[in-house]
């Protein structure tokens, strides 16, 4: 049986790194190629793309009134790491302080 030897002390910090956090799935991919390809058969005249623009816009902003909608319901359930490392600091672990 392997013996574990940590190289650091096996206690929770006091801070977390701040790396981004992934956006998640891109929206109206489908509507965007459509917009484009009308544009570039109509040689960029968005007289002629109206409607594909017009749904492009839509999907945009179904999506986006989703997506505050999940946030506000919390369904992604995981604070951002500003907050995180705020309540860390707030309650820090006893044998970090000095």
């Amino acid at each position: 049986k392997p013996v574990l030897k940590p190289s650091k002390p096996l206690i929770l910090a006091n801070r977390i790194g701040e790396r981004r956090r992934d956006r998640g799935e891109a929206t109206c991919i489908t509507e965007m190629s459509v917009m484009m390809a009308c544009w570039k058969q109509n040689e960029f005249r968005d007289e002629a793309c109206r409607k594909e623009i017009q749904d492009f816009f839509d999907c945009a902003s179904k999506a986006e009134a989703a997506r505050k909608m999940r946030s506000i319901q919390g369904e992604y359930g995981n604070l951002p790491p500003q907050k995180v490392n705020m309540l860390l600091q707030r309650f820090p672990n006893k044998s970090h302080l000095s």
